[in-house]
């Protein structure tokens, strides 16, 4: 699902305009990031959780070439999905 598919869905389902909806998609987007960038959790009880995590430098290997290359430390994010979403995944 694209982008525009989801606002399209989400304007549908809550009955609002599909520029709403994307002001409430881009709206959700930025507070998950600022609070991710600041060190915090975001949980959607019932849908999952998204958090911050620190990766270790390591070394990497290019799958075309075969090459090992330096990974450098970084942060990423992880998404841990909630039971309602596994439920509903699964049966």
């Amino acid at each position: 699902m694209t982008k525009i598919e989801l606002i399209g869905r989400m304007a549908e389902a809550a009955g609002i305009s599909r520029d709403e909806a994307r002001l409430a998609l881009e709206g959700f987007t930025v507070a998950v990031t600022e609070a991710l960038a600041e060190g915090r959790d975001v949980r959607l009880i019932g849908f999952g959780g998204f958090s911050a995590v620190d990766r270790k430098a390591g070394t990497a290997r290019n799958p075309r070439t075969g090459e090992v290359v330096e990974r450098p430390a970084s942060r990423t994010v992880r998404f841990r999905p909630g039971e309602g979403l596994k439920s509903a995944l699964n049966g």
